[in-house]
């Protein structure tokens, strides 16, 4: 998948992982994007590195819209305000 590719569907599990997560994320498209890369990426190679599941398979979208939350939930316990 080319560089566009991976923005984009970045963009798509991003703004899943907000969907999802309950709560004020007050972000912008960039921290979005690359909040869902980085769930992509983390999910993807750890699903596949314990043997969840191969590459191509519909369960690493799900498993890379979990790691967007889990990063989201992250992001949001760093960048709390007191």
């Amino acid at each position: 998948m080319g560089f566009i590719g991976t923005i984009f569907i970045g963009l798509i599990v991003g703004l899943l992982a907000r969907f999802l997560k309950p709560g004020d994320d007050s972000m912008g498209w960039i921290m979005t994007i690359l909040l869902g890369i980085g769930g992509s990426l983390a999910a993807t190679y750890g699903g596949q590195a314990l043997g969840i599941y191969h590459a191509g398979e519909g369960a690493g979208f799900i498993g890379a819209v979990i790691g967007a939350v889990i990063l989201l939930v992250i992001y949001g316990l760093v960048t709390k305000k007191s």
